[in-house]
This record gives structure tokens, sequence and C-alpha cells, in this order.
């Protein structure tokens, strides 16, 4: 059975990434700060662990050793920098970089992009005995063009290219690394802001589908040749066969269209 660590699980992505993967039959251990109360299946293992907290994410590593002595798949899903967008009646998310409240940019380097160095450099070493292994982390195309605000785009283009030298230095090893993109994904904020008219859901993705395509890349013949790339969610699925939970393959967004 394989074994699958997925980061940020307690909502959203994360939590869908869990559940699809459980479901095709991986071991799923799943962290979150809020991961007591998350609604998964019993068969997953909760960590509760804040990931900008080095202590934490050791003391999850050491749970996770107890019980597996190697990881075959991660997934950094864990973020940070959606909180507080407005702050004392101004929607902040959108300001100019000048203008930007300084928590921002810690919450997304320390939350998102940190944490995903760290965690990874903890499961790397249980990957490599085995001499394979898969590190996925969930990036966005703020990465190549402007979305939102200025940290928001650096923090992205920092996670794609924390991918490509990772995948760099694990080439050798047999270990592969991506960056991957979904598209818009039906989160619960998601549904929450379509339900007010602010998103169009007609080429959506469900959380479980990006654990689909995860999966389905993890078994991928070609997987080395993808190593140190960026993935496109939706493109990954048509050319393995993914569906949504729906029976639908969404269009694969571009650059243009993102």
């Amino acid at each position: 059975m394989p074994v699958a660590l997925v980061t940020g699980a307690s909502r959203g992505v994360g939590k869908g990434v869990a559940i699809a993967l459980h479901d095709v039959g991986h071991r799923v251990f799943a962290t979150g700060r809020t991961i007591d109360s998350a609604d998964l299946p019993a068969g997953i293992t909760r960590l509760r662990c804040d990931h900008t907290n080095d202590g934490e994410t050791a003391a999850a590593f050491a749970r996770i050793a107890e019980s597996s002595p190697a990881i075959d798949l991660v997934v950094n899903n864990s973020w940070g920098g959606y909180e507080r967008m407005v702050e004392g009646g101004q929607f902040t998310w959108a300001l100019p970089f000048w203008q930007q409240p300084a928590h921002r940019w810690s919450s997304m380097m320390d939350a998102g992009v940190r944490a995903a160095w760290a965690v990874s450099s903890r499961a790397v070493p249980m990957m490599l005995p085995r001499g394979r292994g898969l590190i996925v982390n969930i990036s966005v195309w703020a990465a190549q063009k402007f979305i939102g605000n200025a940290i928001y785009g650096v923090s992205k283009a920092a996670t794609d290219k924390l991918t490509a030298d990772m995948a760099h230095e694990l080439r050798k090893h047999g270990i592969s690394v991506i960056s991957l993109y979904p598209g818009l994904v039906r989160t619960e904020a998601v549904l929450a802001a379509a339900s007010q008219g602010w998103f169009k859901l007609d080429n959506s993705e469900s959380p479980e589908f990006i654990g689909r395509v995860i999966a389905a890349l993890a078994d991928d013949l070609q997987l080395s040749a993808r190593s140190g790339t960026v993935v496109v969610a939706a493109q990954a699925a048509r050319e393995l066969g993914v569906v949504d939970v729906d029976g639908k393959q969404p269009l694969p967004l571009t650059c243009e269209t993102a």
C-alpha cells in the first residue's frame, strides 16, 4: 500500500486530495492546524500540525515513522496568506506591493514556500532507500502572470523554482518533483463566493479531482520526464484518462485564460 502525506488537508484542495488518495488505496497521513475537526474518512491518519513550526513538523514525521519506514508520495498543499484579506473594512488583497501588510509576505513565504521545503527535507530521507517517490508542490498560474498582488506572484514563482531545483538534485535518486496547477477548484471558499455571483463554476474542478490526477501521476511510467516541470492538472487528466467526480474532464487553463 503506497504511503502518502498531504499537508494542509483540513479543508479545500488538501482535503480533497487526501480523500481521493485514500479512495484509490493509499495509506494517507493528513496534516493541518484544524485537522482534528476535518470531515475525513476514518482510514486517514490525522496529524495536527502547523508547518510554520519546525518542532511540530518534526513531531508529525516521528508519528509517521512509528508506523511506516517509508513515504511514497508527498503533497505540499499547506499555505498561508489568504487570511485577513479584509482589514479595517478595507480589501487589502489587491493593494500595490508598497501598501501590502507585512503579514502577507510572512504567511505566504513561511506557511507556503518554506513549509514545502521543510516537509520535503524530512520526507526525502524516507524515500531514498527505495530509490523512488513523488513530491507534488501545489502552485498556480500567479507564478507566471500577475494575479492579485505581487507577493502572491513571488511566492508561487518561488514554489516553482523550488520544484525545479529539488528535481535537479533528486533526479539521480529516482525521486520526482512537480509543481501542479489546479484550475478553479470548488473549495468551500470558492463555493461561497460563487453563491454571491463572484465565480462561474462551468469549468471548475472538485478538490477530489486534484487527488485523482496526483494518483495517476504517481503511477505514470513517464513520471520522471515530468520531474522539475509545471503540470496543469486538467491537461494531465486528459493525457492520463482521469475524470472528475461528475465524470467530466475540465478544460485545461492556460497562462492566457487563467
